[in-house]
């Protein structure tokens, strides 16, 4: 189910979306090939920790973050992944994983990857692991207003574009 406070922050934005069941998926990969839809659509946030902020990066499920690279777009000395326990507190109304990329929901800045800017549309997480929320990627970036910057490489530990990493 998904959690009401993301419905109405969704209802309060005026977005328009489309509320996706699918079979449990856990990781961002295992989403897209629940609903059938590739996984460069899907977004998949990435709680990191910038210069000792957090932030949400938010990539297609068909990559990974180049820490590196995000730092340059950041200009931050330190970026680092943050842990399930670092943030689990954070998202009290989401199952661990399966948090939204909704950065200003829960007050925090977001960059996105340059790849997920193309999409018309994007799925992202519901708060748990069998609902997903497909929204147009204009509409979630009047929303987030997210920084846009090149730093997610292809996860080619699955070749098939639907099996990566979490």
């Amino acid at each position: 189910m998904i959690p009401p406070r993301i419905l109405d922050y969704l209802k309060t934005k005026g977005v328009a979306y489309s509320w996706r069941m699918h079979p449990r998926a856990v990781t961002a990969q295992e989403l897209a090939h629940s609903l059938h839809v590739t996984g460069h659509r899907v977004a998949k946030p990435v709680l990191v920790d910038v210069d000792g902020q957090p932030w949400i990066a938010v990539v297609p499920a068909s990559e990974r973050i180049d820490l590196p690279s995000l730092a340059e777009a950041l200009g931050a000395d330190n970026v680092r992944l943050l842990g399930e326990n670092d943030f689990v507190t954070r998202f009290p109304d989401c199952e661990p994983g399966a948090e939204p990329p909704f950065g200003r929901l829960w007050g925090l800045p977001v960059v996105v990857d340059r790849d997920l800017t193309v999409e018309n549309s994007i799925v992202v997480r519901g708060g748990d692991h069998e609902n997903a929320i497909e929204l147009s990627y204009r509409d979630y970036a009047d929303m987030e207003h997210p920084l846009v910057a090149s730093f997610g490489i292809f996860d080619d530990w699955g070749t098939n574009g639907w099996w990566g990493s979490p």
